[in-house]
């Protein structure tokens, strides 16, 4: 019995953009209710940006700061991928590859039992080997988009099938990292002894199964991660005010959430293409438009459509306190995980207009559960119209199966029992097979 009571110490090491560090953050946290300690690694300006922990998870929870080896080329005080255009993100790469050194030395004096680590560390599983401490990698995309992007490694046809799904040339070709995503990839699940994905086996039961079928370790579903509805810790930010006097005077159900997340930057093209689409549709938008997001159109270039208001949001905006607000009837989204799971967890239906990578599959699966809209794009050429996003904000706002679907989808996302007990067999899963410590 004391056996089995063993505390265990497990380091949380994500990858260096806020897509990766939320869902890690939560993780750990929901570990550490369960009485583990907790030690989350990243970099002193990471760090700091990082919600505070909640008191009663203080003790055990330790957030440790490495600084970011310097590398020619990324900015000053650069840190995630938020903070450099996307072109830089390789060098960003580089410099958390100088991570190796300091991070060694840490786990060498810390011996934990367990790293959960992102899929950036390719370097790492062979220390963590040697130092007798067990590897977790922890997906932070859906089940389908993980099950895309290593089907091109265990069947000769897939590449063009990856491909198709929205993973560019890129992920495949060696960068100024000195290696590529793929072999990054590869090299972190391939040496873990589990990995675990943010899903649920009531979203995702087929991609799970078609994983473990090409995958010879444990797949771990840990649940959806979705985030608190209480809003505590925002519900005297006078930005939310601010928001909250527009949206109480627009009719129900009737606005247009616009967000494309932290890593989207839109070209001048479809700056233009959505600012008219949004126009042509007629209905009353609020669009966080953050400098990332944007081109070099300028912002007066975006026109307030004739029929109803509209507001663009320039600094943070409290994302899940707008999609659960009553004149709130749609999410015009890039389809980042994260993102959906919030919408959904609020039963918000989706316009959906992926950009990249695992977004057009979160589309087609969100497309299939009938939950949303996807934004038609030309075959000829991949873009879409401002005819083809009003349609979509059309039959999305205005047919009611999205919205009556997604408020069906909410059970799902918003069951806390359900996924505690996700939680609850992942960290059994780590009590049972926890190794023994090297000296």
């Amino acid at each position: 019995m004391a056996e089995q009571n063993e505390k265990l110490h497990i380091v949380v090491f994500p990858w260096l953009a806020f897509g990766h560090m939320g869902p890690f953050f939560e993780l750990a946290k929901l570990i550490a209710q369960k009485g583990h300690k907790i030690s989350f690694v990243s970099t002193p300006r990471n760090i700091h940006r990082l919600p505070k922990v909640p008191e009663n998870l203080q003790p055990l929870v330790d957030l440790i700061q490495l600084p970011l080896p310097r590398v020619d080329k990324l900015p000053e005080n650069a840190e995630a991928t938020v903070d450099i255009p996307h072109h830089l993100i390789p060098h960003l790469k580089q410099a958390f590859d100088g991570l190796q050194q300091p991070l060694t030395m840490f786990l060498e004096r810390c011996k934990p039992h367990w790293i959960i680590y992102d899929f950036a560390p390719h370097w790492l599983p062979p220390i963590c080997s040697q130092l007798g401490i067990s590897c977790i990698f922890f997906s932070i995309f859906s089940a389908s988009a993980l099950y895309y992007f290593l089907l091109d490694h265990y069947t000769s046809k897939a590449r063009v099938s990856a491909q198709n799904k929205g993973f560019p040339d890129e992920h495949y070709e060696t960068n100024e990292s000195g290696v590529s995503d793929v072999f990054r990839v590869l090299e972190t699940t391939n040496s873990a002894q589990a990995s675990a994905i943010r899903t649920c086996m009531e979203i995702e039961a087929a991609s799970l199964k078609l994983l473990e079928s090409i995958y010879s370790k444990p797949m771990i579903p840990v649940g959806l991660l979705p985030p608190s509805l209480e809003f505590s810790e925002d519900s005297n930010d006078e930005n939310w005010d601010t928001i909250l006097k527009w949206l109480d005077k627009q009719e129900k159900g009737s606005v247009v959430y616009v967000a494309f997340g932290s890593e989207v930057r839109l070209s001048d093209e479809d700056f233009t293409e959505i600012t008219k689409g949004i126009e042509m549709s007629g209905f009353p938008f609020f669009w966080v438009l953050k400098k990332q997001n944007t081109s070099n159109v300028e912002l007066q270039d975006l026109v307030v459509n004739n029929s109803g208001t509209g507001l663009v949001w320039r600094t943070w905006a409290p994302q899940m306190r707008i999609l659960a607000h009553k004149s709130v009837g749609g999410f015009l989204t890039h389809c980042g995980w994260s993102s959906v799971n919030e919408s959904l967890l609020v039963g918000c239906p989706l316009v959906m207009l992926p950009f990249q990578n695992d977004q057009f599959i979160v589309a087609k699966l969100m497309e299939e559960k009938r939950v949303g809209f996807q934004v038609q794009r030309s075959e000829h050429d991949e873009k879409f119209s401002r005819e083809s996003l009003a349609n979509a904000l059309k039959a999305v706002m205005l047919e009611k199966t999205y919205k009556s679907e997604a408020k069906e989808m909410s059970k799902i996302v918003g069951d806390k029992e359900l996924h505690q007990k996700y939680i609850d067999d992942f960290v059994e899963y780590m009590e049972i097979h926890k190794p023994v410590l090297k000296d």
